[in-house]
């Protein structure tokens, strides 16, 4: 987790990560969602029901043109969006760090992040697999190895989703997805282009929301 531009390319220096994959931006509440992403009525009810269902979820999107005064500096405003300008905006991403994403809200503060293992290569859900050059750069490790087993308690370690499922709400050049209003055949259409955590109900979400959506995991950045 970071909230500014020297914290993004610490991370991103870390975990090796290649600089046209934004960080994520993490929301605490729906409040602050809609206060930062663009949003249609039918995204914001598809997050909605992720949320009532503390579901993690992650979607595609563009910047509100007023939310953009809360990207600190230049820095920020590189690393935490695409060339396209978009961020995949999170929700339900674990009670301790939503805790510490709401206080830094109330300050007017963001905060980005992206899974905590070398960019490419999974953690097992283990804190230990975090690998040694994050572990020695980062200021706090938040070790909770049980709960994530908890969460996924028919998975073993080869099996377990060590990421959240991701879905692009926008089309190739970044703006938002038209609302289908039940309609059949409207394009384009949300696409989920990575599977993960609770993958099965976030499809089924989507088809109870968007008639026409897509599957094309591996698809994002």
């Amino acid at each position: 987790m970071a909230t500014d531009g020297e914290g993004l390319e610490r991370k991103f220096d870390a975990k090796q990560r290649k600089r046209q994959k934004p960080g994520v931006v993490l929301c605490g509440s729906m409040e602050q969602l809609e206060a930062l992403a663009q949003l249609t009525p039918e995204i914001r009810d598809f997050y909605q029901k992720h949320w009532d269902e503390d579901i993690l979820l992650g979607c595609i999107l563009p910047w509100r043109e007023d939310a953009e005064k809360y990207l600190p500096d230049e820095t920020t405003k590189e690393l935490a969006r695409d060339t396209r300008a978009t961020s995949c905006f999170v929700i339900r991403f674990g009670v301790p760090g939503e805790q510490i994403v709401r206080k830094l809200w109330e300050g007017g503060r963001l905060t980005f992040a992206s899974s905590a293992n070398p960019s490419g290569i999974g953690n097992k859900g283990r804190a230990s697999g975090i690998g040694e050059r994050i572990e020695s750069s980062v200021d706090l490790i938040i070790r909770s190895d049980e709960y994530v087993k908890s969460i996924q308690p028919d998975k073993s370690e080869e099996t377990r989703h060590e990421q959240g499922v991701m879905v692009s709400m926008v089309d190739d050049e970044g703006k938002i997805v038209p609302e289908q209003h039940g309609e059949r055949g409207v394009t384009p259409a949300p696409v989920l282009i990575r599977k993960g955590l609770d993958y099965e109900a976030i499809m089924r979400h989507l088809s109870d929301s968007f008639p026409s959506w897509d599957y094309r995991h591996g698809m994002y950045y």
